[in-house]
């Protein structure tokens, strides 16, 4: 690919059934991300949706949007929508957020102010230190992050699950990522602690959901309790063995224009 058209910073949102929301996400983003000239690009992912998800994208990219559009044929999870994007991006760091739009576009931007800032490579990421979801989500996101925690070590973070996440794109290409469903955000942070890979918070303050349903549900707790188990003890213990730091690579550090602390 010519180096003139590899973007700073890709950004990939898979989306299942966010008919509702999708633009709204997707356009504020974009109008932020053009606000502080961050060269970047924005993949939404159609995650097997079954509404007009997918028709919402494409009024978006036919309105000039910069946005560029992966289908994936059958929901298979979201980790495998999340890889699917992962996979079709250029930039130079990449990273993947969520479509229900619960962080604000500034702190996107911020974050990748940070790591634009940053002098050597790190999983850059947010941590929701003030939260609006209901107890139920509460409660299982506190549960998991103890239970990962107890079973896997310390791996930098109390918030996992939190998104954006984003790093240097041969670091991604190195984690050879394997998730389709939610274990996807903890096999990354495991895979990070094993790299030798620094994590960085940004505190955020968590919105609730402003359209759309949330694809988490109880049954949600269930597998993450067996993907805990098997990844620990079981057989997909494998996928985190073996894993090396890529060659050393140099950050290119652009200048972004917001204020952002420089990070060492």
């Amino acid at each position: 690919m010519d180096e003139a058209q590899v973007p700073d910073f890709s950004l990939v949102i898979p989306c299942y059934n966010e008919q509702d929301g999708i633009a709204n996400t997707a356009t504020r983003l974009a109008s932020e991300f053009r606000l502080h000239q961050i060269d970047f690009e924005l993949i939404l992912v159609d995650n097997g949706s079954n509404d007009r998800t997918g028709a919402v994208i494409d009024h978006l990219t036919a309105e000039g949007w910069p946005i560029r559009k992966v289908v994936v044929a059958e929901n298979q999870g979201y980790g495998h929508g999340v890889i699917a994007g992962l996979k079709a991006s250029r930039g130079r760091w990449v990273g993947f957020s969520c479509a229900d739009e619960q962080v604000e576009a500034q702190d996107v931007c911020k974050l990748y102010s940070l790591a634009a800032k940053s002098s050597t490579p790190k999983l850059f990421k947010v941590r929701r230190r003030f939260r609006l979801d209901g107890t139920f989500r509460r409660i299982v996101s506190s549960s998991y992050n103890l239970l990962t925690t107890l079973m896997f070590g310390n791996l930098g973070s109390m918030d996992l699950n939190a998104n954006p996440k984003l790093m240097p794109r041969e670091y991604v290409e190195a984690m050879n990522l394997v998730s389709r469903d939610w274990f996807l955000d903890a096999e990354i942070m495991i895979k990070a602690r094993a790299m030798g890979l620094p994590v960085l918070e940004l505190n955020v303050f968590s919105l609730m959901r402003a359209e759309g349903a949330s694809n988490v549900k109880p049954t949600t707790c269930l597998e993450f309790l067996s993907n805990l188990w098997s990844h620990r003890f079981g057989a997909r213990r494998r996928i985190f063995t073996g894993l090396r730091k890529p060659e050393p690579v140099e950050i290119l550090r652009r200048p972004v224009a917001m204020t952002a602390p420089k990070v060492h």
